[in-house]
């Protein structure tokens, strides 16, 4: 007899939640469909989004569009409730959950930045935050986590028995690398032609810390340009300032939110993706650049570190000299560094990331 696995997407409004959204979509794409009867519960917006999921597996769409967390919440401790109470188990996969409904819970919680970083929230995500997350850790039979620097700092923050949390690593799927025209043509269209360029696809929060990017330019040869790929967030006129101010303006290729075509051919045609983010729970873009034998260079943040291994050029000075001796030494060790990026991203297929989503579900279903 099959486990009936409810999923709580309601907070997934697409293309608004960024890494977290993906992973938990990839996740679902991985899991072995025939082991458990499972529902989606989803914004009216995430069919468009993510059709293969849609063809997978059954979806009760929320009534109403509905983009405020109060309003979200509410929908939660409501509609959501109702819907999923005869569920075995229900996978609430935005980092929090709801006071009511059916037990068990497993919990996906993608970081802690809000008590490493919490200049970075606003003072109303704070508290929100502070209020939600010990609640939800303490309700869920399970805490699902992409790496294990983010399980070592739950078990810590929040006194956790062990087994109760799991990783559930991030998949990335096998992609063709894009071919040599797809990426000529895209490279002319983003600005950057036939020049060397090395990208980094990141929103401007924080603690992506783009301008560490922008002040390497100072130190990098003439010819080689900055493509920052991504939306705007809370950092967005730090950023647009910092290359406002900079020398090297005309060297700054920003193309905004990109398709995934774009992106990949991007990554794909790039000397070394640049990855400086001082907090990450895991880090995709990792990985992806592996799958399209770019080189790696990325800060010394414990997540990254974790998911790169010795696949990277790693910077631990968030000085734009540093990691423009990080990108001359991507370019001499190319050879090295795409390989072991080629063994490196076997550890996060999609499937063992369903696998672990898959035990996750096994685990919370004989709580």
């Amino acid at each position: 007899m099959s486990i009936d696995v409810a999923v709580n997407l309601t907070w997934m409004a697409p293309g608004r939640v960024g890494g977290s959204e993906q992973y938990l979509a990839r996740q679902l794409l991985g899991l072995d469909a025939t082991a458990f009867d499972l529902s989606i519960y989803c914004d009216g917006r995430f069919g468009a989004a993510y059709p293969q999921l849609l063809s997978r597996y059954r979806t009760s769409v929320m009534p109403g569009r509905i983009d405020s967390r109060v309003g979200r919440v509410a929908l939660e401790h409501t509609w959501l409730a109702a819907k999923t109470r005869h569920a075995d188990v229900v996978h609430h996969g935005g980092g929090t959950a709801p006071f009511v409904g059916a037990r068990p819970v497993v919990l996906t919680v993608h970081d802690l930045q809000y008590l490493v970083h919490p200049a970075y929230f606003s003072a109303a995500r704070r508290r929100y935050l502070g209020a939600m997350m010990p609640r939800s850790v303490a309700r869920a039979a399970v805490i699902a986590v992409p790496t294990e620097f983010v399980r070592a700092h739950v078990i810590e923050a929040f006194g956790v028995q062990a087994d109760r949390v799991r990783v559930v690593p991030h998949g990335v799927p096998v992609a063709e690398r894009p071919t040599a025209r797809t990426i000529e043509e895209v490279r002319g269209r983003h600005g950057v032609d036939n020049r060397p360029y090395v990208v980094y696809p990141a929103i401007t929060h924080p603690h992506k810390r783009q301008a560490v990017l922008i002040d390497m330019l100072d130190h990098l040869d003439d010819g080689t340009a900055l493509v920052l790929i991504g939306g705007e967030g809370f950092a967005e006129s730090v950023v647009a300032d910092t290359i406002a101010r900079s020398p090297h303006a005309e060297r700054v290729q920003r193309p905004g939110r990109v398709s995934d075509t774009d992106r990949d051919a991007l990554v794909a045609g790039a000397d070394a993706l640049v990855f400086p983010s001082e907090f990450e729970g895991f880090g995709a873009p990792l990985v992806e650049a592996m799958m399209f034998d770019t080189p790696v260079v990325c800060s010394d943040a414990p997540a990254v570190v974790e998911v790169v291994g010795d696949a990277a050029v790693i910077v631990a000075e968030p000085s734009g000299q540093s990691w423009a001796a990080g990108v001359g030494l991507a370019r001499s060790r190319r050879a090295h560094l795409v390989e072991r990026g080629g063994v490196r991203r076997e550890d996060f297929t999609i499937g063992r990331s369903g696998a672990a989503l898959a035990s996750a579900y096994l685990q919370a279903a004989d709580s």
